[in-house]
């Protein structure tokens, strides 16, 4: 049987291939500001093509094809890096060029409670618990580790608190990197939080015995 010859787009079929790759988040938000400008240049161009024969010579459509592979492969190449850096980013608990203790970040904590601003309080009053955790030896302090993880690991010293630590973690990322509010109630629950863990002893891993 003979192979269907490839499909070669005609200017306005390339333009709309280009647009529906290129309109998509990951490129809007990842873009730097050149290769925007790039993009809209580019449609500009493709525009131009749709005038009249007489304007200027026609453009064969194997040449828009391969300028449009070349527009997106770019695109692509660009935006893994910095898409990577955001997931990178998003695996920190703590502020990477800062390193302060547990009393610290609860002063913090207090601070921005008392000027009503609740995201940043519970922000730092989760980065008390871990830090805190990580002073008594509970956990080994660990670069990148994730809220997740910091309430998973705590849930096994800590079992009878799994819930609250996995609900004190869903906050924390959704105030520190998606698009949650907080209030003074979400900053009690943790405050509530860090006070029982900071009084409990932490139970042998495996054996739910707790640690003299």
């Amino acid at each position: 049987m003979a192979a269907e010859p490839p499909v070669i787009p005609g200017a306005g079929e390339a333009r709309r291939w280009a647009a529906e790759e290129l309109s998509k988040q990951e490129y809007r938000d990842a873009a730097p500001s050149w290769l925007d400008s790039l993009w809209r240049n580019f449609l500009d161009w493709l525009q131009s093509l749709d005038g009249s024969p007489g304007d200027a010579a026609p453009v064969p459509s194997p040449v828009i094809a391969l300028v449009v592979a070349a527009i997106i492969a770019a695109a692509i190449i660009l935006a893994r890096p910095r898409r990577n850096a955001r997931v990178r980013q998003a695996k920190d608990v703590f502020e990477r060029e800062t390193a302060l203790a547990a009393a610290d970040y609860r002063k913090r904590a207090e601070a921005a409670a008392a000027g009503g601003k609740w995201g940043d309080a519970v922000v730092d009053r989760f980065r008390a618990v871990v830090r805190r955790a990580e002073d008594r030896g509970v956990l080994d302090p660990q670069p990148g580790r994730t809220a997740d993880e910091a309430a998973r690991a705590l849930s096994v010293p800590f079992s009878s608190e799994s819930v609250r630590l996995s609900r004190a973690a869903a906050t924390f990322d959704g105030i520190r990197y998606g698009n949650g509010v907080a209030g003074g109630r979400d900053y009690q629950e943790i405050v509530e939080l860090d006070t029982v863990l900071d009084a409990m002893k932490p139970a042998t891993a495996g054996t739910g015995v707790a640690l003299p």
